[in-house]
């Protein structure tokens, strides 16, 4: 190859192409623009894994605010049958409001690359980096609220059905096995509990976040109804894949697995179906997530030979069931992924 070539090509990978998205030197300064691109990248990158943080109550994260959110909750007011006296103001009702109170803590990881990766590398490394971490923060913080929302008390056991279509309640996650599938009768009957117990809906329905290996089996049932039927683009929840019997179904590979834990070694589902308030969670970006770039040489003498630099994200996060009788726990198994690993 000529030299002219080699050194063009060579060009091509030089430090001055990296630090156009880096460099904070005097004259060349695209540090402020670069930060918010690499915020909004990450949140980007993170926002659609967000599956289970988006239909709770938020709470932002105030600078100086201490580690404890508050969430709050007002109690309905009892019925007012008592007739009104003509021509009398009556007494009138008041307000109650409790509070729920959880601890953040914060999780995060970062990324370190040379000096030679930067100079070598045909893609920005760097920006790649970010999208990467924004995935993984994603799923952390996802993660870190459906943990909270299994915790939940209000569980139900989808029952076995035999190849003859006898039903069978079960009682316990050890006794469910691929033969406990979540069916249309039982969304039904979860449903009708959370109509008679009051629950209140979102947008006019209740929510499911299920896993795909219980979707496969829910969505051989002629009843189902896929999102695009009964709702605009614009109006779809993330990860919104159908709904059946006055529930609308999110489709999550984050949703819980429960690994081996049902009979002969099966794996159990859990499904979480709830409605408006059951739960709240911190809000990512009210200051709960964020990117932190650092240059190569910003270590001082840490780095002596400006031979590192580094991304990373850190965020502040938590979750608290508010209400339990609005959120309900229902655990199944699955013909498609019987022996599916724990996530």
């Amino acid at each position: 190859m000529k030299q002219n070539q080699t050194k063009m090509l060579l060009q091509l990978f030089a430090e001055p192409t990296v630090n156009v998205t880096t460099a904070a030197a005097s004259g060349n300064d695209l540090s402020a623009e670069m930060q918010t691109f690499y915020d909004m990248t990450l949140i980007d990158e993170a926002g659609p894994e967000l599956v289970h943080d988006q239909f709770g109550q938020k709470r932002p994260i105030p600078a100086g605010g201490g580690k404890t959110i508050q969430f709050r909750r007002f109690s309905p007011l009892p019925k007012a049958t008592t007739p009104l006296t003509e021509g009398v103001t009556p007494a009138g009702n008041k307000l109650n409001v409790s509070k729920v109170e959880a601890t953040v803590s914060q999780y995060g990881d970062y990324l370190v690359q040379s000096d030679v990766l930067e100079l070598t590398a045909i893609d920005n490394t760097i920006a790649e980096s970010v999208k990467l971490l924004g995935k993984q923060a994603g799923i952390t913080l996802d993660t870190v609220v459906r943990n909270v929302l299994q915790s939940g008390t209000n569980v139900w056991y989808a029952p076995a059905i035999s190849a003859g279509g006898m039903v069978t309640e079960l009682s316990d996650r050890s006794s469910i096995n691929r033969d406990c599938p979540l069916t249309v009768d039982l969304v039904k009957k979860v449903a009708a509990w959370m109509r008679a117990n009051n629950v209140p809906k979102i947008n006019g329905s209740y929510v499911a976040i299920i896993h795909p290996n219980v979707a496969f089996d829910l969505m051989k049932d002629e009843k189902w109804e896929d999102y695009h039927k009964y709702a605009a683009p614009e109006n779809l929840y993330e990860g919104e894949l159908g709904r059946i019997a006055g529930v609308r179904f999110v489709e999550s590979t984050e949703a819980k697995i429960y690994g081996g834990e049902g009979a002969g070694g099966d794996s159990v589902y859990g499904c979480l179906f709830f409605g408006d308030g059951a739960y709240g969670t911190t809000e990512v970006t009210g200051g709960g997530l964020q990117t932190i770039v650092k240059q190569k040489g910003s270590a001082g003498t840490g780095d002596p030979l400006d031979q590192r630099s580094s991304v990373g994200w850190k965020a502040l996060k938590t979750a608290e069931i508010l209400v339990e009788p609005y959120l309900i726990r229902v655990e199944c198994g699955s013909s498609f992924g019987p022996k599916a690993a724990s996530n």
